[in-house]
């Protein structure tokens, strides 16, 4: 497993501050090995119902919801953003990774959205991965900038979605990328999650993103690369102070069982899936070989919809900087079908991954569905 950045995840999967306070604790839920939670403490309560006492303004009543938000029409989602964005020639090598190129050249951005949704994508990601007021106070820049470019990354995105929208009536939602909190470190730590960081702050970073996000034109938050049982719960306390937003919970695996960080997929499919402003349950930037297996541990353990965009399947070579192996976009197709078969409901692509995988994807999705009208249809004359 190795993400965008080619760090590789160290092991052993020692404890730290935050690791230690909740992920490790035998007392911190009752599991159910048949399904789901037997009880969860009061002071976790906050994200797995809306408060109705909260005074919402016309939007947030309208989304308020959770029935009327409807992801089932997405299938497809889009691939690599930094490492597209590298390969087309931009530098990203500085701590805010992808964010770089939304100072030197956005119009890139744009035309990579485009190039996604041309190839089939139903929903495409804003380039916000690694944007956060820590990352941005690094290059002694103020916190304001980093909620401009949140803002800016989700206006990029819109306005590739209306440019697609002249040429197609196909549905695009929009979804802002935000990455855990080992991604603004720009260290690797991402890939096993151990912070030395509390957890009421690890609840306040992702707030602070957050908060800017619900005020932008994006349709969800994807918040992924979630590389512990723990960092997930920060997340959906933070998630919970905004009732207007939807998104979706993906986790980083080193295997076909585990999140990088150690506890069982099951454990983080299960908390998430229990959240109202959760939508869908997925796996991204991990090894393909993993995904099949990884759906059913997701499927067993949410009703949610299992969403995965795994990476292309190269390796990252830490000693000499490079990526090693081959990837096949017919390839990443026919696994693609198999995913589909598995029970994903929508798959993409993570590292490495580029448009010409993503229309491959479409082209399996396609195939799936084409085939499934035709048992219907078969059925329904016997």
């Amino acid at each position: 497993m190795v993400g965008e950045r080619g760090f590789e995840p160290p092991t052993p999967w020692s404890r730290t501050r935050c690791s230690t306070r909740l992920s490790h604790s035998p007392n911190l839920f009752g599991w159910s090995s048949q399904r789901g939670f037997l009880a969860v403490p009061a002071h976790r309560k906050l994200f797995l119902t809306i408060s109705e006492k909260r005074p919402f303004s016309e939007r947030e009543a309208i989304l308020s919801d959770a029935a009327k938000f409807d992801f089932s029409g997405v299938h497809v989602l889009d691939g690599g953003m930094a490492t597209e964005l590298e390969r087309r020639g931009c530098d990203i090598s500085g701590p805010l990774w992808s964010a770089h190129v939304l100072d030197s050249t956005p119009e890139i951005i744009r035309q990579v959205h485009l190039d996604y949704l041309r190839a089939g994508a139903d929903c495409i990601s804003t380039v916000s991965y690694q944007v956060s007021a820590q990352g941005y106070s690094e290059l002694g820049r103020p916190a304001e900038d980093a909620a401009k470019a949140l803002r800016e990354s989700a206006r990029i995105a819109e306005a590739a979605r209306a440019e697609y929208a002249r040429e197609s009536a196909r549905p695009v939602m929009l979804a802002a990328s935000l990455g855990p909190y080992g991604a603004a470190l720009h260290n690797g730590a991402e890939f096993h999650g151990m912070y030395d960081i509390g957890f009421a702050e690890l609840v306040e970073f992702h707030a602070q993103r957050l908060k800017v996000v619900a005020e932008t034109v994006v349709d969800l938050v994807a918040l992924e690369t979630i590389p512990s049982l723990e960092e997930a719960w920060a997340i959906l306390e933070a998630l919970g102070r905004y009732p207007v937003l939807r998104g979706w919970m993906s986790f980083v695996c080193r295997d076909a069982e585990h999140v990088v960080h150690g506890e069982p997929l099951a454990e983080c499919a299960a908390l998430a899936g229990r959240s109202e402003q959760v939508v869908a349950v997925g796996v991204n930037c991990t090894q393909p070989d993993y995904i099949a297996e990884l759906i059913g541990r997701a499927k067993a353990a949410t009703e949610k919809p299992v969403i995965v965009y795994p990476n292309s399947g190269e390796a990252w070579d830490a000693e000499h900087r490079r990526w090693c192996g081959t990837t096949s976009a017919t390839e990443y197709g026919e696994q693609a079908a198999g995913w589909f078969a598995a029970g994903a409901q929508a798959v993409g692509g993570c590292c490495r991954t580029t448009p010409e995988h993503i229309s491959t994807v479409r082209a399996a999705w396609q195939a799936q569905e084409t085939s499934q009208r035709a048992e219907a249809a078969a059925a329904m004359r016997q």
